[in-house]
Parts: structure tokens; C-alpha cells; sequence
């Protein structure tokens, strides 16, 4: 009997643990893995953490209330929570070069809303009790309270429109952040799919926003963040950057310069998953002038924190800081270009012709005839995981889309390099070339259902498997 790893030994004994209450957790968790190691994984919003930050996930710190910051909670013994917390923070202002982080939100949308309601604070609440001459909201008479509530939800926001690349919670009506705020989007070029900055700039010298939000989930190439700030203070607004996807980007110093938003922006939110390839959660970086204000999240807009997460996101954000970080993130980019450059070499369409980042945007529509779904589906049966994705002026809409969304950070994780995106390439295009639209039960033809053969998809199934067996996920982690 060969000798078990730490990692092994720690994972099977804890699925023994899980398995002795309920096992068919245990099972669930354990063909997770088995499935991710037998799938391509092109979704640009996942990567795969280490076995370091897994591991600290699961332990007692999970057991612990921790409102507050740190050495100001509201609950006693919280200590190692405080040591944990420090710890993140601390190596995240190292790492990105920001002077302030807040590692407590749960969510990339939770960091958002802290961020929107630090700007509220600062910009409008702080104002307002200077104005009539108390201290805190509490002191406030019933009428000043009624007029301050009312002034914060007439504020204005510009961000980018979710089918030029943005994200919902850039001002998307059904998303809290479109109820929030008196909000308009800016787009992209119709003709190249690039931002236009002097069209933005005209933009927001007519509506003048409180906010102008600039990142995105679906846009394939980089943002000039130095002209971003120009606009934004030009016309009197804070400068907002969510960096979620591009993050691993910036802590790998691929994007420098105009292109990282930590120098420019005035607060910067981010997922701590995705490229930066820690555990889910969020962050906000922000320049002294907003500490205060983005430290009174908790109670401001989350509840607890999670200090088992935050002890996982210091244990990634050290990983980040390691020299071999950088060349993962480079590596990341250059596998984004040559997954583009086999795709369009075999006819796929791309939103802008190509990437500048870790994502490539496919027009399915005018590649292939198909919805986003179509595809999508198709892929997944055919071993390769993708997400649909609306494109500019998407006639599908945001549920059908006109594309699918892939990106290379995950794959890149497990070593594949640009000879592997070659090959991906062509896999795709032979799934998307001979999956055709399905038909209603009425007989007309079907944005949802695909037809696909099962010798063709069953064929780059196999494929997929074989090319992935020479880039085994967590290699240490045998659960057989």
C-alpha cells in the first residue's frame, strides 16, 4: 500500500466524518470531484483553490460571531477571529499596493453594496449630519431622518450595461443595485464592441452621476482606468472599479498602469474566487478617505462575518503574493489568446474580434446558427463546461443569449498551456458546427433544445477526458 498524502489523509478521513451522518453528502462531494476532473472547465467565473485554502474552510472558526472590525466587536473572544481578519487585510493592501481592505463580505455582491453605501455615506449622510448639527443618524429629529432617506435614494449612477459586458449589480433593474439608484448604462461601440470614452464622458457630463462603476463579467478586453477617474471627476462622481473577474489579473501585475484600478479608483470591489483563485467570497479596497466608511459594513449591509472564510482568503492572498503567481496570471492571458485565435482561425465569431484579458466572448448566433442555451448545452453534453452570455444588442435576450462565455483561469490552474487552447478549440468547433436548433412540441423551432449526434458528442467527451488526464486536478487528493 502506497503512502497517503497530508491532503489525502485529511480529505478521506473528513468525508469518513461527513459520511458517518449523512452519506449521501459525502457521496455528492466526492463525485464533485470526480467531475470536475473529467470536465474542461471554461467558465471564466471559476477556478479551482488549493487544498490550503479548502482545508482552512473547514474548521471552527466557522462556530464564531465576529460583528464588528477588528479589535472592536461586538461579541468577546474573538481574538484568533481578529488575528485571521489582520492577517487578510494585510496582505491585500501588500498585494494589490491599496491603502485600505475590508475582507469581511461574503459575496462579490455584498462587497458592491458595501462600496455603494461607503460612497452614500461619505457623499451624502456625512454632508447632511454636518449640515444640521448631530453626530449619527440616531440623533436625527423624525423629519431630517425622513429628507436623508429620501436624498439617498435620489442619487445617480452610471455603470455598463449588462449586454455591452457589466454586471447585474451595475444598476440591472431586477438587481437590488437598478432600485437603489436613479441609474443609466453605457454601452460599447456598435462597430468595434469597445468602450467609447468620449461618448461615456458625454454621458455623464449630462446626467451627472454620484457614481460612475466601471469592470465587468463579459468584457474581453482592458479598461483604461486613468481616463475612467478623468471622467468621473470631471463631473463630481466617485470612482467605483469591480475588478471580481480581472482580479488575478491585477494581484499578478499583468495589468498595470492604466489598466489597474487600484491607483486610480477611488474604491475598488472584488470576488476573492474567480482569477485570484481563492475561496468564494468578497473584498473592498478603498483609499483612507473611505476606510471609516467602508469599515461600518457590518452592520451597514452584511451580517456576521465568516471568519472560517476570511482565515481561507489570508491563505489564498499569501499564495498570491508567491513569485509563481505572476506566471500563472501571464499565463492565463496568453491561454485566452490562443483559445481565441482557434477559434476564430476555425470561423467563430468573437465579440471584438478577440481578448485582451482572461475571457473570450463567441457569438453563437452568427457562428452557428444557435442560442446561447443551445450551446451551452451541447458543450456540457460533450464534456466541456461553458456558460451562455447575452452580447451587445443580444436579440435573444438575457435568458436565451446570442453567446457563451468562456475563460481560461481554471484550466489554466490544473497546467494547461496554449498548445491544449489549440486543441480545445477545435473541440468546441466540432460540438458547435454539428449541434442544430430542436424543435417545440408544436413543431417550430426551439431556443432552448438542441439536436446533436451522440457518437459526436460522446467522441470529444472522451477527448476532453484524455486531454485532462495529463493535467490531474488536485493530484494529492486520492479519495480511492
Amino acid at each position: 500500500m502506497t503512502d497517503l498524502t497530508p491532503e489525502s489523509t485529511a480529505y478521506r478521513a473528513a468525508l469518513d466524518v461527513i459520511r458517518g451522518v449523512e452519506p449521501r453528502v459525502a457521496d455528492a462531494i466526492g463525485q464533485e470531484l470526480t467531475d470536475q476532473r473529467e470536465m474542461l472547465k471554461l467558465i471564466a467565473s471559476e477556478n479551482y483553490a488549493s487544498p490550503a485554502t479548502l482545508l482552512t474552510m473547514g474548521n471552527w472558526f466557522s462556530d464564531k460571531y465576529a460583528e464588528g472590525t477588528v479589535g472592536r466587536r461586538f461579541y468577546a473572544g474573538c481574538r484568533n477571529v481578529d488575528t485571521v481578519e489582520s492577517l487578510a487585510a494585510e496582505h491585500a493592501r501588500e498585494l494589490f499596493g491599496a491603502q485600505h481592505a475590508y475582507v469581511q463580505p461574503h459575496s462579490g455582491i455584498d462587497a458592491n453594496l458595501v462600496a455603494f453605501w461607503a460612497v452614500l455615506a461619505d457623499r451624502v449622510e456625512a454632508p447632511f449630519l454636518a449640515k444640521t448639527g448631530v453626530r449619527q443618524i440616531n440623533d436625527l429629529t423624525d423629519a431630517d431622518w425622513a429628507e436623508l432617506r429620501q436624498a439617498f435614494g435620489n442619487q445617480r449612477m452610471l455603470g455598463m450595461s449588462l449586454d455591452a459586458g457589466g454586471h447585474l449589480t451595475h444598476g440591472f433593474r431586477p438587481n437590488i443595485s437598478g432600485k437603489m439608484f436613479d441609474q443609466r448604462s453605457y454601452g460599447t461601440d456598435p462597430a468595434t464592441g469597445l468602450i467609447d470614452y468620449e461618448a461615456l464622458r458625454a454621458q455623464a457630463r449630462e446626467f451627472k452621476p454620484l457614481i460612475i462603476v466601471a469592470g465587468y463579467s463579459a468584457y474581453p478586453r482592458l479598461v483604461n482606468f486613468r481616463i475612467m477617474r478623468e471622467i468621473a471627476d470631471e463631473v463630481g462622481a466617485t470612482l467605483m472599479v469591480d475588478m471580481a473577474h480581472f482580479a488575478g489579473l491585477v494581484a499578478g501585475k499583468v495589468l498595470t498602469g492604466d489598466f489597474d484600478p487600484v491607483p486610480h479608483a477611488q474604491i475598488v470591489t472584488t470576488t476573492t474566487h474567480k482569477s485570484l483563485r481563492g475561496p468564494r467570497g468578497g473584498m473592498v479596497l478603498c483609499d483612507d478617505s473611505l476606510k471609516d466608511q467602508v469599515d461600518r459594513g457590518c452592520p451597514m449591509v452584511l451580517g456576521g462575518p465568516l471568519p472560517h472564510v476570511m482565515a481561507a482568503k489570508a491563505v489564498a492572498l499569501a499564495e498570491a503574493r508567491r513569485p509563481e503567481f505572476r506566471t500563472y496570471a501571464q499565463a492565463v492571458v496568453d491561454n485566452a489568446r490562443a483559445l481565441a485565435e482557434g477559434l476564430t482561425r476555425r470561423g467563430a465569431t468573437l465579440v471584438t474580434g478577440g481578448t485582451d484579458n482572461h475571457l473570450n466572448l463567441i457569438d453563437v448566433a452568427t457562428s452557428y446558427g444557435l442560442t446561447g442555451r443551445q450551446a451551452e448545452s451541447a458543450l456540457l453534453d460533450s464534456g466541456i463546461v461553458t456558460n451562455r452570455n447575452a452580447i451587445p444588442a443580444d436579440p435573444n435576450g438575457a435568458w436565451y443569449t446570442s453567446g457563451i462565455r468562456i475563460g481560461t483561469p481554471a484550466l489554466t490552474t490544473r497546467g494547461l498551456g496554449t498548445a491544449e487552447m489549440d486543441e480545445i478549440a477545435a473541440l468546441m468547433d466540432r460540438v458547435l458546427a454539428a449541434a442544430e436548433p430542436g424543435t417545440t412540441s408544436k413543431g417550430t423551432q426551439s431556443k432552448a433544445q438542441h439536436v446533436l449526434d451522440a457518437k459526436i458528442s460522446d467522441e470529444v467527451a472522451h477527448r476532453a477526458a484524455d486531454l485532462l488526464a495529463g493535467f490531474p486536478l488536485y493530484p494529492t487528493v486520492d479519495l480511492t
